[in-house]
């Protein structure tokens, strides 16, 4: 299979994109981590505070690896259609599987951080009582016999 320069070259919106909603979670973060800080100083319960600052800590980490991860697939599109334009097409083939390898593994470390980072809105949420004890599915039912007696009235 011939490899065009166009394939790479594909990849790098993509790539780009990435690469700014990353940066955006990562300043989101920073932004989080400097509020905590403050409320650990000022308020009672600094428990529920640094079980969010280990969560935000993991979270910091996973950014920099994604971060990291997606540079790498982008320096690697970059190398791979540099040996496209040299004609050392078998390289070339190595270089761009290498780079899609690190724009999935860039994803899965993605996929990890967001789910991360839904259990650190659970902490936040943990001091009510009534919101830790529902979960999405009780909600919906709970939407769906309400709309039943709605409907028997």
């Amino acid at each position: 299979m011939e490899l065009s320069i166009n394939i790479p070259a594909l990849l790098f919106p993509g790539i780009t994109l990435l690469m700014l909603a990353y940066t955006n979670r990562f300043l989101a973060l920073a932004s989080l981590i400097r509020k905590l800080h403050e409320q650990y100083f000022k308020h009672h319960d600094k428990q529920n505070i640094i079980n969010q600052i280990r969560n935000l800590r993991l979270r910091l980490h996973l950014i920099r690896y994604m971060q990291a991860f997606g540079v790498l697939s982008f320096l690697l599109c970059m190398i791979c259609m540099y040996l496209i334009f040299r004609g050392y097409d078998n390289g070339a083939h190595y270089i761009f599987a290498a780079s899609i390898i690190s724009l999935i593994i860039s994803l899965v470390i993605s996929l990890i951080e967001i789910l991360k980072s839904t259990y650190a809105l659970e902490l936040e949420l943990s001091d009510v009582e009534e919101i830790a004890q529902s979960n999405v599915f009780k909600e919906l039912w709970k939407k769906e016999d309400d709309e039943e007696e709605e409907q028997r009235l």
